[in-house]
């Protein structure tokens, strides 16, 4: 999958004269016969933008639609809605946006499918996308020369790959940041997690902050993807985050993503038969919309906390990504404003339009784009993030993550049934994931 990079080949038309006019057809069928083998669409070299001549900007954004797992639809969606109204302003310095899109359907077949068509349509990179299987998306897209740009983060190779460059600290950042909280507030914790190969990286980084903390370790879940209900599970976890004889309550933490809501369903029926407990998770799991469908001030959520990459919905620093879908995504009910998933790709998109405009009208080219990403462009996101940079002495060196650049996360907390900051500011969840990778 991560095969040699392509070359461009380049064949002489106009032979000597000398040369027979069969000799001349038969090495132009010969050059034609290489073309078709190399790729579809011949001379186009990696690392050039299919649109040179035309000045547009052509990207791909990609994530899994319509599965029984995890989806996330306002990511395509948003980078649409994205592009209409970058270009509805005069396009990335001037050119217009193209964004092409792509459904990995929560499947590792599916996501190298959609990296291998971001090589075929030479697009200059890929952009706030979301996919389980970065083992597979990632080769393809390293053997064409393209980056990516703020991955989801929900694998560990979006942070050790060199032609990723994530906006967020992932998984990792919200469950070592959630983890060392939790530890202050916590009797026994049981963390349900899915059995999958991302799943299986959560306890270590969960316990990672607990342990920073001074706290046990999680007692390990493993739950299905993709179940319709999950009542032997929240029993289990009851049954062990209560009457232990600690004088701090347990603590339930479902990391489930979209099976997250499923999960408190079958906890909220099951929860009246134990001792109270409390509730934690990360955001991509709970969002607001999850906690009004759960009874709001009422539900299982109330006094929940939940670590997230961002601001609060809520934030007066998110005004501008609502009014774009506002204005260009009204009714899309795709596209949720408070999704982290949406908010990922509205940044993403932010860091492109800023090496697009640092480029200052020359050619913007998978090469150019990483050469400024490499070269230290610095990238600011209007305080919903840190201000971003990925020269190489600007990543944190943090073992197992070599690619990351932010590390911050924010903590929240449901009251009355709403999402709101816990504390003012983020949350450096550095050295607790360097104390992960131990």
């Amino acid at each position: 999958m991560t095969g040699r990079r392509r070359t461009r080949s380049t064949f002489r038309t106009n032979s000597p004269r000398s040369m027979s006019t069969g000799s001349t057809r038969a090495r132009s069928m010969s050059a034609l016969a290489v073309c078709a083998a190399l790729a579809a669409g011949c001379g186009v070299v990696p690392g050039t933008s299919a649109d040179a001549e035309s000045g547009d900007v052509t990207v791909m954004t990609w994530a899994p639609e319509g599965t029984d797992a995890t989806n996330k639809p306002g990511m395509p969606a948003m980078a649409q809605a994205y592009a209409r109204w970058i270009n509805s302003t005069g396009g990335l310095n001037g050119r217009k946006l193209k964004v092409l899109t792509c459904n990995d359907h929560n499947d590792r077949v599916a996501a190298a499918k959609c990296a291998r068509r971001a090589a075929a349509e030479n697009v200059v990179a890929v952009v706030g996308s979301y996919s389980q299987f970065g083992d597979d998306f990632l080769g393809p897209l390293a053997s064409a020369g393209i980056p990516y740009i703020g991955g989801y983060g929900v694998t560990n190779d979006e942070f050790t790959n060199p032609m990723s460059y994530p906006v967020n600290g992932g998984s990792p950042a919200l469950l070592a940041g959630l983890g060392k909280e939790l530890a202050a507030v916590c009797g026994p914790v049981a963390l349900i997690r899915p059995d999958t190969i991302a799943g299986d990286q959560l306890p270590q980084l969960l316990n990672s902050g607990l342990q920073a903390g001074g706290h046990a370790a999680a007692l390990d879940q493993l739950a299905a993807e993709a179940a319709t209900e999950y009542g032997t599970h929240t029993k289990l976890a009851l049954e062990r985050t209560t009457n232990t004889g600690d004088e701090k309550k347990g603590c339930v933490v479902p990391a489930l993503g979209d099976r997250t809501n499923t999960f408190m369903d079958s906890f909220r029926r099951d929860r009246e038969d134990y001792p109270d407990v409390r509730t934690a998770t990360v955001l991509g799991s709970v969002d607001q919309t999850v906690i009004n469908a759960n009874g709001g001030k009422s539900g299982p959520y109330e006094d929940s906390y939940i670590t997230g990459w961002y601001p609060v919905a809520g934030d007066a620093r998110w005004d501008e990504m609502k009014k774009v879908v506002n204005e260009e995504a009204f009714g899309d009910n795709r596209i949720d404003p408070q999704d982290a998933g949406v908010q990922t790709t509205w940044i993403a998109y932010t860091v492109l339009k800023a090496v697009v405009e640092s480029l200052e009208g020359r050619e913007v080219s998978s090469t150019t784009v990483r050469r400024a990403l490499d070269d230290g462009l610095r990238v600011n996101t209007g305080g919903l993030t840190p201000t971003l940079r990925w020269r190489f002495e600007d990543l944190l060196s943090v073992v197992g993550f070599p690619r990351l650049v932010n590390a911050q996360v924010t903590l929240q907390v449901v009251r009355e049934g709403r999402l709101v900051a816990a504390r003012k500011g983020f949350i450096d969840t550095t050295k607790l994931l360097e104390n992960a990778a131990d």
